[in-house]
């Protein structure tokens, strides 16, 4: 095994991804073969745990419905009860380009950081973003930056690599059910957790349609900025992971 990638786990949450997740899980495969893999299916009703298993990704298969970040934080149980040294975080529509995973991991293997995001804005976007959601971004990135005290490029990625203690600091504490965003970035800041950006490079989702869709834009704005809120009113979280 690679000995930047540790004991790594990808985690993937699906819901109805049967036409992207076989690709998915093969390009994860090809760029990164020592990885275990984990799908979080979130209540399907179409073939998604059938090709991930398919596949030879390991399943959860979710009894309900709980959203992006309830389908990610029952993977963080997942890896923290399996004792895994680093979690990737990567969606199952075939945006994040798995052959980046490395880069991802590697700051967390060398002890410079505890979360890394990989960044489309740093990096190769081979896509347009629509102009209101491209808007929302920006604000938010420029928020939780100044609130950080850490430039943030962008703070919407879901691709990511966790260390141990930040996976089990997510998997015990409040977590978004929606969209962890910015807020997520911002509470572990304030955690006291070492946030880096990496270059990425991410597509154009080729079928089914995306979380964050125009329509869902407005009520994203003001879910997020009321989250914000909520996590600057909590006490700021002592964590001491002796790293």
């Amino acid at each position: 095994m690679n000995a930047d990638l540790q004991k790594t786990v990808v985690l993937m949450p699906a819901y109805n991804e049967e036409a992207n997740i076989a690709g998915v899980i093969e390009s994860i495969r090809d760029a990164v073969p020592d990885v275990d893999i984990l799908v979080i299916d979130d209540c399907s009703t179409d073939a998604t745990t059938t090709e991930a298993e398919r596949c030879g990704a390991a399943v959860l298969r979710l009894c309900a419905n709980l959203g992006y970040g309830g389908a990610l934080q029952a993977g963080f149980l997942y890896s923290q009860k399996r004792g895994y040294d680093i979690t990737v975080q990567i969606d199952a529509d075939g945006q994040h380009d798995p052959k980046c995973i490395p880069q991802l991991v590697a700051p967390i293997a060398r002890g410079e950081a505890d979360i890394v995001i990989g960044s489309r804005f740093l990096g190769e976007r081979c896509y347009k973003i629509p102009a209101l959601r491209r808007t929302a971004m920006v604000f938010f990135a420029r928020l939780a930056s100044a609130i950080a005290g850490q430039k943030v490029t962008d703070p919407t990625s879901g691709f990511q690599a966790l260390s141990k203690c930040v996976v089990s600091f997510l998997a015990t504490d409040n977590y978004p059910g929606d969209y962890p965003d910015a807020d997520v970035i911002i509470s572990l800041k304030r955690a006291r957790f070492q946030l880096k950006e990496v270059p990425v490079v991410m597509f154009q989702r080729e079928s089914g349609e995306s979380m964050h869709s125009a329509l869902s834009a407005p009520y994203y704005i003001a879910k997020m900025v009321l989250s914000i809120v909520a996590v600057l009113l909590r006490k700021s979280p002592q964590v001491d992971c002796r790293r």
